[in-house]
């Protein structure tokens, strides 16, 4: 797997790994490592998903309908992406990504016999239906940020209000957060993810 590395500052708490969006690379949430751990408590990573589709750039699967991804590249690029974080030298992960990589970061942090990370925080996504995966709601959840845009054209908000009500239903500990923007970021969020970020570790 490609991946972009930014070392901690000194002795690392753990890792934050970040997984970007469709059609994107490992460059694109790089600055986001800076924005949500500016004192570089944690080593951070932005892999590269594995599969080159059309328009361009990489993606983490095939996209048949929003909120269903295409079986078996999901669960290639899980297997995938679940075996290089187990060879990470960090007990300690905090997992986050944007829209395809929301859902990676969702599917990975909250995936049926997985290990739990500190933190998830997802941006515009979901928690994926799909077969041959399945999220473990028994067990104590890690905390979870989810923020997505009201006028977002390519992942319904419906989406981000279905996972944070799955997640709460199930106990989960949900920072949630919607924005009047389309399918980006908000700069505000970011901050406030930064400082339950802070907390958590």
């Amino acid at each position: 797997m490609i991946v972009r590395e930014r070392p901690a500052t000194g002795e690392p708490a753990g890792a934050l790994v970040l997984f970007h969006g469709r059609g994107a690379d490992e460059h694109d949430l790089f600055p986001l490592l800076d924005v949500l751990d500016p004192e570089r408590r944690l080593d951070g990573y932005t892999p590269r998903g594995p599969l080159s589709l059309p328009p361009g750039g990489a993606h983490w699967y095939i996209v048949p309908r929003v909120g269903y991804p295409d079986t078996d590249t999901f669960n290639a690029s899980y297997r995938e992406a679940s075996e290089w974080l187990d060879s990470l030298p960090h007990e300690r992960l905090v997992l986050g990504g944007f829209s395809q990589g929301c859902v990676m970061s969702l599917a990975l942090g909250l995936g049926a016999g997985r290990p739990q990370p500190v933190a998830i925080a997802g941006f515009s996504g979901f928690i994926p239906v799909v077969e041959g995966w399945q999220p473990d709601l028994e067990r104590p959840m890690p905390p979870v940020a989810l923020g997505h845009g009201t006028y977002d054209p390519v992942i319904d908000v419906s989406f981000g209000r279905a996972a944070r009500d799955t997640l709460l239903a199930a106990g989960g500990e949900v920072l949630y957060k919607e924005y009047p923007l389309p399918h980006t970021l908000d700069q505000q969020f970011l901050v406030e993810v930064r400082e339950w970020l802070q907390a958590k570790l």
